[in-house]
């Protein structure tokens, strides 16, 4: 257990705050700059983050936040979590601690210039650490959990796109399996794979894929929308054939179906997030017949709707599972025109009553992440899955 920060370092990184606010960005873009000077742990990051500088805007609010929050810190053991299964995918370990620490304390010594004492940069050591040794427990924890299960592995894994299927315009599914012939560790409905793509010849390039097949320990199948700018997106729909050798770390993310849903479960997507939807909705038609279900999901055509079929199978074989759809383009199919909205849902859904899982592009969580605030859903029951850096804007 990390020991308790001192109340001198306490004192000391609150009143760092103001600096932070100004300065907190171009702290964290010169950490970064710094930290990247080693090929090695520059290896480690998903570099498509660092290109937008969305990672660097991520880091530099979840910096303010802690020294915000340094006298409560329990207020950010969601973000503490999650932070730990990212962790968990891009196989961080231990030893790449220090780097970070030290590139931190560099650049805030950089951009503060002489107001960087050495009582500021003593406290902000004490606060790195601190914050460090809890994820690094917390990081040994999961994989001693995954390590103990069938199938479990750490560090990156080297799997076969064993087969490769179109689901609906520009969306195509791809199933790994291990290249080893093992079992492979039983995801929990809604976490995703990190897979990394040197072996199939895209070196340095990484990404977070949700599962959307049900849970076994044979194969995994994530499924892809080719996006116009999307490096990763685009090999795979360009290249990744059957028999192409993909690494992947196991199965991570705290955004995931509970073992034994205790209340009636709404799943809300938006174009190719349904995918781990599709995974929750067959675990729920397994296990799960008693528990009422509505599935709604919105994208913006027929053309365009992945995994429809599998989706009225699980319906069909659960029978309390309601499925809405809607198509901002009107087609001559059973479904709803348009998009979704609070409105509708408010008077279709038993949103107060039930447990929501949340997964789409990031507006989309904003607008209803808000909206089901605004309706009153309590917040330990609104759930939800976005891939990239932490959005301050959407956990506020």
């Amino acid at each position: 257990m990390a020991r308790p920060l001192s109340l001198q370092t306490i004192t000391v990184v609150k009143a760092t705050v103001p600096a932070l606010e100004q300065y907190g960005p171009l702290i964290t873009e010169t950490m970064y700059r710094r930290l990247f000077e080693n090929d090695h742990i520059a290896a480690l990051f998903n570099q498509a983050n660092q290109q937008k500088g969305t990672q660097r805007l991520a880091l530099a609010h979840a910096v303010l936040a802690y020294a915000q929050n340094i006298e409560n810190l329990e207020v950010l053991g969601a973000a503490v979590e999650r932070i730990a299964q990212k962790h968990i995918g891009y196989a961080i370990l231990p030893e790449h601690y220090p780097f970070v620490g030290q590139a931190l304390l560099g650049a805030i010594e950089e951009v503060l210039g002489d107001a960087a004492t050495p009582d500021i940069l003593a406290a902000w050591g004490e606060a790195y650490w601190f914050l460090a040794d809890l994820l690094i427990a917390r990081e040994a924890t999961i994989r001693a959990e995954i390590e103990a299960q069938r199938g479990g592995w750490t560090d990156w894994r080297r799997f076969t796109v064993a087969e490769r299927h179109v689901e609906a315009e520009g969306i195509v599914s791809f199933v790994l399996r291990p290249e080893d012939g093992g079992p492979v560790v039983a995801h929990r409905p809604g976490q995703y794979l990190t897979l990394r793509f040197d072996a199939a010849g895209l070196p340095g390039v990484k990404r977070n894929y949700s599962i959307s097949s049900t849970p076994s320990d044979e194969s995994y199948r994530i499924t892809v929308k080719r996006e116009a700018e999307g490096e990763a997106s685009r090999f795979l729909h360009d290249h990744a054939l059957v028999g192409t050798i993909l690494e992947t770390t196991p199965p991570a993310g705290d955004f995931h179906l509970s073992v034994n849903p205790p209340r009636p479960v709404v799943l809300l997507s938006g174009g190719v997030g349904l995918t781990p939807m599709v995974s929750m909705l067959e675990v729920l038609a397994r296990q799960h017949q008693d528990v009422p279900v509505h599935y709604v999901h919105g994208t913006s055509s027929p053309a365009h709707h992945a995994l429809s079929r599998q989706v009225q199978d699980a319906a069909t074989r659960h029978g309390n599972i309601v499925v809405s759809t809607f198509y901002e383009n009107g087609a001559d199919v059973p479904a709803h025109p348009g998009r979704i909205s609070m409105d509708w849902l408010r008077t279709s859904v038993p949103l107060t009553e039930a447990d929501i899982y949340l997964c789409g592009p990031r507006p989309f969580l904003r607008y209803f992440v808000a909206g089901l605030r605004e309706a009153g859903v309590p917040a330990d029951r609104i759930h939800y899955e976005f891939f990239g850096p932490a959005d301050e804007q959407l956990a506020a």
